[in-house]
């Protein structure tokens, strides 16, 4: 068989946020069949330090160092009609790197993880394209739009044009368009009738996220109501939040010593103050995120806007853990009812408190929920799709 590209805007190792686990998972899976030569950015020092972590699975490796966006990132985009998180990506570098890559070794297939790498294909090409999309950011664009007023509405509405119409221009020049849920396919087919579009679900390693594993004890007295996820990203940041601010109220006050942990890297100002709140911890970067799922009396996963599956939710359902999703977290989990998924500040409150007053039925959904992601949710299995698509034949 013939060799793969991967195409990547984030280095996938560590497999520590959602993203970089779904691109991890796919570059083992494409890695057992097939020579991988992988050309990704990297924007966190730390992943720097651990580029051997992709030797097993990758024949080359080339690594571009990328820093933030700036005001001339937005200038350029403006001037040249781009959306600006397509114009973020852009680099002479892995440019180069991938016209010497085509001209040099046996490529069959070029694997593009997430739209914005998609500028890199070769205006002509023979190579087999897979367009993994992820989620629909058009979408998520257009829902920052319609909470905002004034000009950032306006940055958020020209974002979601230009993404929806570049987005409509990759697929059509793919083979396959891959999404991570049938509901974020569905979109995508609804808004830009492309053809051959497609499901490829996130997985999660069960062996690794099971309960019965050694774990750190987290200290503190009372009930610990667990939030996990990358800090600086605006879903989780409104999520965390609005919990605070709707929810966790409510829960002191029949629970005095509950508390609330939000776990995970980078946490902006914004969500360092909620710290300053009575029962409320922010924890940052934390050495393994599931001592303090082990931790928790109950997982939260209160998100306003998500799009497609959410890892911290399978994450918390393999640790066992009852999990309260808002429908927006939920959307896309085939969970069977092992999920308590509750709407609004006060059915998300009702059913905190319900599973708070009641461990044994938290305890008995919890194991529920690991029984189903262990029947459903194997990485092996959702990934097998793919197998067809590189051979052409789906």
């Amino acid at each position: 068989m013939g060799d793969i590209l991967l195409l990547a805007h984030r280095m996938p190792f560590p497999p520590d946020r959602g993203d970089k686990i779904r691109a991890y998972h796919l570059l083992r899976h494409l890695a057992r069949n097939h020579r991988v030569h992988l050309v990704a950015f990297a924007d966190d020092p730390e992943d720097l330090q651990h580029q051997d972590g992709l030797t097993p699975y990758t024949a080359t490796r080339t690594i571009v160092w990328r820093d933030a966006p700036t005001v001339w990132t937005g200038a350029r985009a403006l001037l040249r009609r781009q959306p600006v998180s397509v114009a973020a990506f852009a680099d002479p570098a892995v440019r180069n790197a991938v016209d010497a890559l085509l001209a040099a070794a046996p490529i069959e297939t070029i694997f593009v993880f997430s739209s914005q790498m998609a500028q890199y294909l070769p205006p002509v090409r023979k190579q087999r394209v897979l367009m993994d999309f992820v989620d629909m950011d058009s979408a998520k664009f257009a829902a920052y739009a319609e909470a905002r007023r004034g000009p950032m509405a306006w940055v958020h509405r020209r974002e979601a044009r230009l993404l929806l119409a570049h987005e409509r221009r990759v697929a059509g020049a793919a083979d396959a368009s891959l999404f991570v849920s049938e509901a974020e396919a569905a979109l995508f087919r609804e808004r830009t009738n492309a053809p051959r579009v497609h499901a490829v679900e996130n997985g999660i390693d069960t062996v690794f996220y099971d309960p019965a594993g050694g774990f750190e004890t987290i200290g503190g007295e009372g009930p610990l109501l667990v939030f996990t996820g990358q800090m600086d990203y605006r879903p989780n940041i409104e999520a965390v939040t609005w919990f605070a601010d709707k929810v966790f109220p409510r829960v002191r006050r029949a629970h005095p010593d509950a508390r609330f942990a939000i776990v995970g890297r980078a946490p902006t100002p914004a969500v360092e103050v909620l710290a300053e709140r009575p029962g409320v911890l922010v924890t940052g970067t934390v050495p393994d995120v599931r001592d303090w799922l082990a931790a928790a009396a109950l997982v939260v996963a209160p998100l306003q806007l998500a799009r497609g599956i959410q890892n911290k939710v399978l994450e918390g359902m393999a640790m066992a853990r009852a999990v309260v999703a808002s429908p927006a977290a939920a959307e896309g989990i085939d969970h069977a009812g092992t999920l308590c998924v509750a709407e609004g500040a006060h059915a998300f409150g009702d059913a905190v408190l319900r599973l708070l007053d009641d461990p044994d039925t938290a305890m008995t959904l919890g194991a529920s929920a690991r029984a189903r992601v262990i029947a459903r949710y194997s990485w092996d299995a959702r990934l097998a799709p793919l197998d067809a698509l590189l051979a052409g034949s789906a």
